[in-house]
């Protein structure tokens, strides 16, 4: 009997049986993966995680979304709800209730914890790399996450395993073949420099041309929800007008700056806007997207289900949700087997080459 099995957290419990669903068929078995586990909250809000059954000698693969706050527990005779901090401390709870019983412990994590805390300026605390560190300590020999904030984070743990896989060709495959768009009229854009290399790199896989990306501009005297107001977006670029334009970056979090480039480029002729990143947070809500929606300011948002999306946001036309998991259990199922990850790192997509030859 294979030796496979997945702890499937219950912030990722959506993601997590379709991954399982995916491997069932590929490792073409009938017996269910998703190691049964109870994460338990106690009245003063400290916890525990219990595992329901034996893991000695299995290859465990530990799926969890630290960005998913739809769960709630009861603390002091009120409602809290789990933050990415708690989401840390029950992967760390987990490792402890395997106790190194297990053959090889891997983390799924694709939604990277504490990643945009990934350099330090200053006396500030450098939160995903002692995270990473953390991991390693516990028994966990590969970690595993997609599209990170910055890959160099690795550096924290240069002896170990850690691979960053990238969704770009599920995201891309769903809007070549819902949006309509000619690649000879479309120009990617950065929304700031530092998202310029992903931008890029999805300009060559459509086979359009990058347009440019804008410079922002920072109050830096003052600091707001701890970073620095943005006081304008400079665009420096090729002419927008009449253009289709995909705006390119890791993560969306209250969408401001991204709806701030869309209304930048509106005013300079754009035509239709895309907007794509692999995670939407709306830590502001939704409502600041459905106005700029309203207003023509975009078309769509291309995201994917890595992470936790809001119900409300699945609601609406203008989010276009790409599903990952089957490309989940395929990187799963290549660790598990030992074979190599790059032909998954370098695979090319068919539908994107016909599309990129237009």
């Amino acid at each position: 009997m294979d030796n496979l099995k997945l702890i499937v957290m219950e912030n990722c419990r959506e993601l997590g049986e379709k991954v399982n669903f995916h491997l069932k068929k590929i490792m073409k078995t009938d017996e269910d993966l998703i190691v049964p586990i109870e994460e338990i909250k106690f009245n003063n809000g400290e916890g525990k995680v219990v595992i329901g059954e034996s893991v000695r000698k299995k290859d465990i693969f530990i799926l969890t979304d630290p960005m998913n706050h739809s769960i709630v527990y009861k603390m002091y005779n009120y409602y809290n709800h789990k933050s990415p901090d708690d989401h840390f401390v029950d992967v760390i709870r987990t490792l402890c209730a395997i106790r190194n019983n297990a053959e090889r412990v891997n983390l799924v994590m694709p939604f990277l914890y504490a990643s945009r805390q990934h350099k330090r300026d200053g006396r500030e605390s450098l939160d995903c790399a002692v995270a990473l560190q953390e991991f390693i300590h516990q028994g966990v020999k590969n970690i595993i996450t997609f599209d990170v904030h910055d890959s160099n984070v690795q550096n924290a743990i240069p002896s170990s395993s850690f691979d960053n896989f990238y969704p770009t060709n599920i995201i891309l495959e769903k809007f070549v073949t819902e949006s309509n768009v000619d690649n000879d009229n479309l120009l990617a854009v950065s929304p700031d420099n530092g998202a310029l290399k992903r931008t890029r790199f999805y300009a060559n896989m459509l086979g359009c041309e990058l347009g440019g990306h804008f410079e922002k501009h920072r109050d830096l005297y003052h600091v707001v929800d701890g970073k620095n107001p943005i006081l304008e977006h400079e665009y420096i670029g090729k002419d927008v007008k009449g253009k289709d334009i995909i705006i390119v970056d890791d993560m969306i979090a209250s969408g401001e700056s991204m709806i701030d480039v869309a209304s930048e480029l509106k005013k300079r002729g754009a035509a239709r806007i895309y907007m794509m990143s692999a995670y939407v947070m709306f830590t502001k809500g939704i409502e600041v997207f459905d106005k700029a929606y309203d207003d023509g300011l975009f078309t769509a948002i291309y995201t994917t289900n890595l992470s936790y999306i809001i119900d409300e946001a699945k609601t609406r036309e203008w989010l276009k949700i790409a599903d990952c998991s089957e490309y989940l259990a395929k990187i799963i199922h290549t660790f598990h087997v030992g074979g190599s990850v790059s032909p998954i790192l370098s695979a090319t997509s068919p539908v994107l080459e016909d599309y990129a030859k237009r």
